[in-house]
């Protein structure tokens, strides 16, 4: 996001705030930030703080640094993970993100913001579809629609809603339509580059295509689901278990319509009737530390569940966070009928 249009400098009149403050359209309240000849930023203002002062004196000329809030609360750019809900808690609704020499770097709108989460995020969209034919025959899967937008877009926008601000997708299969639709990711704020599988890489192989990762955990995801995946609780469960990867997980549950028996040897010592099992499956949304990404061969097929395996028979450690809301997995027209039938009823 440009910063220009909310920051004004401690000279310019109240007249001249209020010109900017109605010009605002892109955040969710009227905020401006006042800086000295060098930058560096001494206060906020808001439409309060100039009615405030209009009700005191209706001197309209009066320069900004007389009027604005010098105490106003700020985070350091650098911080890593930042726990907005402390600010949210207390009504902020427009969080700063100054650098150690006090310059605005950044905003987070709490307003649309759900996290500021320290991570770097690969999308999956490389697949061919099969079993969406003929609906893939022209399309690429990640780009069907389902309500107003593609599916992958879905995913895209909740991942910025965290915070996320640089996306891999990696693509294959008529990845130019997805390429021509999303661009640099400028128009969403973010930035975006495209990973070429020149052949089937699986879940995982196209993460040892990237260069360098700039996060020390990084976000993989399928991105043909449709869920409300809570990724900062993914996340926090990864650093406060002290994990090395964490996987969203949904419960499978199996209804055995017979009495099943426990036994020892030729005896039935127990029976249950009917029982149901609840198994938490893999959801497709994972978060790893990005050093394991260095055991992925370059270039070769090679799926996630194949580094889940190596990790936990190496001793590492795997950890899984249950999806609370709702999670499709769109594999097959029933399941893309299923999502098409669910959206109707979000807000």
């Amino acid at each position: 996001m440009k910063l220009d249009h909310i920051l004004i400098s401690e000279d310019k009149s109240i007249l001249d705030a209020l010109r900017k403050l109605n010009a605002i359209r892109d955040v969710s309240r009227l905020i401006l930030f006042v800086h000295d000849d060098n930058g560096i930023i001494r206060g906020s203002l808001t439409d309060g703080d100039i009615r405030r002062s209009l009700a005191k004196s209706a001197d309209i000329e009066k320069s900004v640094d007389k009027i604005c809030n010098k105490n106003f609360v700020y985070e350091n750019a650098k911080a890593g993970f930042i726990d907005i809900k402390k600010y949210r808690n207390s009504n902020i609704k427009i969080l700063p993100l100054l650098d150690e020499d006090m310059k605005l770097v950044q905003i987070i709108d709490l307003g649309r913001q759900r996290a500021v989460l320290p991570l770097e995020a690969m999308v999956m969209a490389g697949g061919r579809g099969k079993r969406l034919s003929p609906l893939t025959d022209d399309i690429p899967k990640p780009m069907l629609m389902l309500g107003d937008k593609p599916i992958i877009e879905h995913n895209i926008d909740r991942l910025i809603s965290y915070g996320i601000k640089k996306i891999y997708i990696s693509v294959k299969y008529l990845g130019d339509q997805i390429k021509d639709y999303f661009g640099d990711g400028s128009s969403k704020g973010i930035s975006i580059e495209y990973i070429w599988e020149d052949k089937p890489l699986g879940t995982a192989g196209a993460l040892s295509l990237v260069d360098k990762f700039d996060t020390n955990h990084v976000l993989l995801m399928n991105s043909d689901l449709f869920t409300d995946v809570d990724f900062e609780d993914l996340y926090l469960d990864l650093i406060n278990q002290n994990a090395d990867m964490a996987v969203a997980s949904t419960e499978y549950k199996v209804d055995v319509p017979y009495a099943v028996f426990e036994t020892k040897e030729d005896s039935v010592v127990a029976f249950k009737e009917k029982p149901s099992y609840v198994y938490h499956s893999n959801a497709g949304v994972y978060i790893l530390n990005k050093e394991l990404i260095h055991k992925i061969p370059k270039n070769q097929f090679y799926d996630i569940t194949d580094l889940m395996e190596e990790l936990v028979n190496t001793g590492g450690k795997l950890v899984h966070n249950p999806i609370t809301g709702f999670w499709i997995d769109i594999g097959s027209p029933v399941d893309y009928k299923q999502a098409q039938e669910f959206i109707k009823h979000l807000k």
